[in-house]
């Protein structure tokens, strides 16, 4: 009779364990599946991704992120981005590239053609760009041709953000960390687009 107990006890144990692995994992991560071409190349349609569901509990959003955003249309619905400009920032985009603050960024994950050379804002009257409220955050997706994002819904509040991707772990064959981030150029916006 003492064995079964402490059989049973183990048990008992066990499952009250693997209760609390899985709701602590349910509530810190999560399966994300990418719908589309908006991320391309970063991300294929059809891939699997583990987002982070308490980061930005913990810390606020980075420049780079790859961020799992609840739609401002369909609040039942959420898409992938990227964060391109963070509180305080002066975004503008001129002839196919990003500039913040003045400084041109430099994005390793898209690809060379981007050939969209829509500006944003395309108000004259704001030749160096916008700035981006607080507690807001202006996204892009990596396939500039072909995305929605802050260019046509504009800033995305903190409080729109579901998680942050970490990891893609499906195909297989495409395992990888999501952790390349943008940097800034040395040379100032005047250079570059000859003004």
């Amino acid at each position: 009779m003492g064995l079964s107990r402490a059989v049973l006890g183990d048990l008992l144990e066990i499952l009250v364990v693997a209760v609390g692995l899985y709701l602590i994992a349910s509530v810190t991560i999560e399966a994300v599946h990418v719908v589309g071409s908006s991320m391309n190349p970063s991300l294929q349609n059809n891939d699997l991704v583990i987002a982070s569901r308490i980061d930005y509990r913990l810390h606020s959003p980075e420049r780079g992120d790859i961020v799992i955003v609840r739609d401002p249309y369909d609040p039942s619905q959420n898409f992938i981005k990227r964060v391109i400009g963070l509180p305080g920032d002066q975004v503008l985009i001129r002839a196919g590239h990003v500039y913040l603050n003045g400084l041109r960024l430099k994005e390793p994950y898209i690809s060379a053609d981007w050939r969209t050379t829509t500006n944003w804002p395309a108000l004259p009257d704001q030749p160096d760009g916008e700035v981006v409220p607080p507690g807001n955050y202006f996204v892009l997706g990596d396939n500039r041709d072909h995305s929605s994002d802050s260019r046509l819904f504009g800033y995305i509040a903190q409080s729109q953000l579901e998680g942050r991707a970490i990891v893609r772990f499906w195909p297989v064959s495409g395992i990888e960390l999501l952790d390349v981030k943008p940097t800034l150029a040395k040379e100032p916006l005047s250079s570059r687009i000859g003004g």
